[in-house]
């Protein structure tokens, strides 16, 4: 999840700099998930209003989703269950190593 640091509800109220670090960031996250996890694909995308889905209206974020050939993209829909293949401290640490690589930190 991507989220300026000034709370706000409309993407048209962002700066130019703050859209531009979205986008930025975003770039980075696409590219720490590939390296951590090799995804076949990406769903990328805000969800703005709380009729659209939006868990905390007034301030906006962009989602960046690693998608598979297969997975379980339905359970949510048919069986209102979410799978977690990985621990999410496990997947916290690989994040965390492949993105202090891309930053030339390792």
């Amino acid at each position: 999840m991507i989220a300026p640091y000034r709370h706000i509800a409309e993407l048209s109220l962002l700066t130019e700099d703050e859209q531009a670090d979205i986008l930025k960031v975003t770039a980075l996250g696409i590219e720490v998930l590939k390296a951590a996890s090799a995804p076949h694909g990406f769903n990328v995308g805000m969800n703005l209003g709380q009729i659209a889905g939006a868990g905390i209206a007034d301030h906006l974020h962009a989602h960046v989703v690693p998608r598979w050939s297969g997975d379980t993209n339905y359970m949510p829909v048919i069986a209102d269950t979410k799978v977690l293949p990985q621990a999410l401290s496990d997947t916290y640490k690989t994040l965390k190593t492949e993105l202090a690589k891309l930053k030339g930190e390792s």
